[in-house]
């Protein structure tokens, strides 16, 4: 028999549901009332659900928790720019980001905690990993950020980017189950097509996305096209060195066919040369990359980086538009708020 005493009840499928309420000799559709109250309806209390008896309803606030992320503090930008900071039922915290433009609204999602991965320019790579999202925190994420757009901006979100706090490809399972809740018909309907996943390159993930043949995009942060300078930067590198996944990356091309985005932050003296942009080429000529993109970068009070002159951001762009890359540069948006891309680390001054 199922074991239901407080056990949360979005982790439990719509046939769990379903034997559920079998047990008490409920009609089987009550289950997928539930289900929809849980999913579609975004219900964060068993007392919203309407059409369930009061008494159904007390069975299941007896039986079940229903946690829920909740909106702890916002900041906006003055380029419209929204940041959050999420409150977990165990009193964590953590931050995802509207990102408003005249095309696209997009959402910013974190996966994590914190982060273990102790990327040097990344404020969250500052803080301490405390623990994974679960799926269902991740879909409260999207939810709670979809809802401001809503209010603010009069429409839904078009776009999800997992470029918030945290490894997505470590908190595998609960990342792609967060990802099948949101692109269901029965969860928020979005199209896999307009949700990228971000990493900071883990290889062995990268290929399991390609034989779990996902449909949502990938984009790999890579920040350094040589060994020894992302080493430097991304710890996670001497791990997972360029070669591995420039092999990874391909694989997954094969088996999914799926757009694949490099990201690049231009950091001062580091990485911004011609000899750097020529060692980017390279890479970008190993794999079926549709876009590179060339990142801003926002000064954290940890790291010692700096922003290059627009003079060399210039240059840079140029060379690689002469050989042929299909580069963008990206500004930033919600610098003035710490929401900006590198700067998520649940700051006090929320």
């Amino acid at each position: 028999m199922l074991k239901t005493a407080n056990k949360n009840i979005r982790q439990l499928s719509l046939s769990e549901l379903e034997q559920y309420f079998e047990t008490l000799g409920e009609k089987k559709f009550r289950a997928k009332q539930v289900y929809e109250w849980l999913w579609l309806k975004q219900a964060h209390s068993f007392e919203a659900m309407t059409n369930l008896s009061k008494e159904l309803r007390t069975k299941l606030t007896e039986n079940f928790s229903l946690p829920a992320l909740t909106i702890d503090a916002t900041q906006y930008s003055a380029d419209g720019t929204i940041k959050s900071r999420f409150r977990t039922v165990d009193k964590h915290l953590v931050e995802g980001v509207l990102i408003p433009t005249d095309d696209r609204k997009t959402a910013c999602v974190s996966s994590q905690i914190g982060c273990s991965l102790s990327c040097k320019f990344c404020a969250t790579g500052y803080m301490d990993r405390k623990r994974n999202l679960e799926f269902d925190e991740i879909y409260d994420e999207v939810v709670l950020i979809n809802q401001q757009c809503e209010r603010v901006y009069n429409k839904k979100l078009s776009n999800i980017v997992f470029m918030g706090m945290g490894e997505p490809l470590l908190n595998y399972k609960n990342v792609l189950h967060a990802i099948e809740r949101i692109t269901s018909p029965d969860g928020l309907g979005m199209s896999a097509r307009r949700i990228t996943v971000s990493t900071a390159g883990v290889a062995k993930m990268i290929k399991q996305l390609g034989d779990d043949k996902v449909r949502f995009k990938l984009a790999l942060s890579l920040h350094a096209a040589n060994d020894n300078k992302r080493n430097e930067i991304m710890p996670i590198n001497e791990t997972n060195n360029l070669k591995a996944l420039i092999e990874a990356l391909n694989y997954f091309y094969k088996k999914t066919e799926n757009e694949i985005t490099f990201e690049y932050i231009l950091f001062k003296n580091f990485n911004d040369s011609l000899k750097d942009a020529d060692e980017l080429i390279k890479i970008y000529r190993q794999v079926p990359a549709d876009l590179v993109n060339i990142i801003e970068y926002n000064p954290i009070d940890a790291a010692r980086f700096e922003k290059p002159e627009e003079a060399t951001v210039n240059q840079f762009m140029a060379y690689l538009e002469r050989n042929r890359v299909n580069a963008r540069l990206r500004r930033s948006r919600g610098k003035d708020i710490d929401a900006a891309c590198g700067q998520l680390a649940n700051k006090d001054q929320l």
